[in-house]
């Protein structure tokens, strides 16, 4: 029988990674106009493959896009830019406001996600 800890931890560390993520794209869109700035992002999927040892994590439709990134052999990637600017920054507002956003409700379903199964095992031990 799986513990409670067990029962939460997807959920649990896909709430810390979306986070984590969410960090890093506000320090994106902060330094859209730094010269020379590099704009990152982490995979969720290569993470949550590493913390919960699950199975990779598919798109639904062959037309979807994967992110273009460079893997620097550490967890942080670095975005190719679509139109590199002069000055050398890679942040484009556009792709980091989507992905921004794309995170945030993800982040939000995690939450509602563990939510009810909080709610769910707070009915079975009560007995309702």
């Amino acid at each position: 029988m799986p513990s409670i800890t067990e029962h939460l931890s997807f959920h649990a560390a896909s709430l810390g990674l979306r986070s984590r993520r969410n960090e890093i794209l506000a320090s994106n869109i902060a330094n859209a106009a730094t010269p020379h700035f590099k704009a990152r992002d982490i995979s969720f999927e290569e993470e949550m493959l590493k913390q919960e040892k699950i199975g990779p994590l598919h798109t639904s439709n062959n037309r979807h896009y994967a992110l273009a990134s460079i893997n620097t052999g550490e967890e942080t990637l670095y975005r190719q830019p679509i139109n590199p600017s002069l000055d050398g920054n890679t942040v484009e507002m556009a792709v980091e406001q989507i992905e921004f956003s794309e995170n945030v409700i993800r982040y939000q379903t995690s939450l509602t996600f563990l939510n009810n199964r909080i709610s769910g095992l707070l009915s079975a031990i009560k007995g309702e």
